[in-house]
C-alpha cells in the first residue's frame, strides 16, 4: 500500500498520512527517533527508496527516522490489515502443518476438493487472494483446530 502524502501535525503531536482510500494519525511517541518540542520535524517526506510505502522525517537536530506503512495500519487497527496478517498467520501454520500430518498432499488436495495449483496458491504466503475461510477449511483438513481468542487490549 503506498502513501499518497504525509504532514506533520504539531498540535495533535502526530503525522497525518493519506493512502489511497484513507487518512490516518501516527503518534510522534510510536517514532524512533521521536520528535519533541525541543527537537521537532524539520521535514517529512514520502520516501520513494521504500516504494512510497512509508515516509522519511529528518528533526532539527539532523536526526532521521522511518515509518513503514505497516506500521500506521498497525497502529491505527485497520481491518484489512488485521485480515492480511491472520491470514499470514494461518498460512504458516498450514506450511508447518502439511510436513507432519502423514497426508499426502494428493489426499489433501482430493478432502479440500479443489486442484494442486489451489493448493500450492493456499499454502503460498505472499499470496494474498485467499480467504480466511479458505485457510480453515485446509487446517480442517490437516486435522487442526482454530480457536479465536479475544483479548482486551490492555490485558
Amino acid at each position: 500500500m503506498r502513501v499518497e502524502s504525509v504532514f506533520t501535525n504539531a498540535h495533535k503531536r502526530c503525522f497525518e498520512v493519506a493512502l489511497a482510500d484513507r487518512a490516518y494519525d501516527f503518534p510522534f511517541v510510536k517514532c524512533d527517533p521521536p520528535p519533541s518540542g525541543r527537537d521537532p520535524v524539520a521535514t517529512v517526506a514520502v520516501d520513494p527508496e521504500i516504494g512510497n510505502e512509508g515516509y522519511t522525517y529528518v528533526l532539527r537536530s539532523g536526526a532521521e527516522g522511518t515509518v513503514h506503512v505497516d506500521q500506521v495500519l498497525e497502529y491505527n487497527r485497520d481491518p484489512a490489515y488485521l485480515r492480511d496478517a491472520l491470514v499470514y498467520d494461518l498460512t504458516l501454520q498450514a506450511q508447518a502443518r502439511v510436513d507432519t500430518c502423514g497426508l499426502s498432499k494428493r489426499e489433501i488436495i482430493r478432502r479440500l476438493g479443489t486442484s494442486a495449483t489451489q493448493l500450492y496458491r493456499l499454502l503460498d504466503q505472499t499470496n494474498q487472494a485467499k480467504t480466511v475461510d479458505q485457510m480453515l477449511r485446509l487446517l480442517a483438513v490437516l486435522d487442526c483446530d482454530v480457536k479465536v481468542e479475544v483479548v482486551a487490549r490492555g490485558a
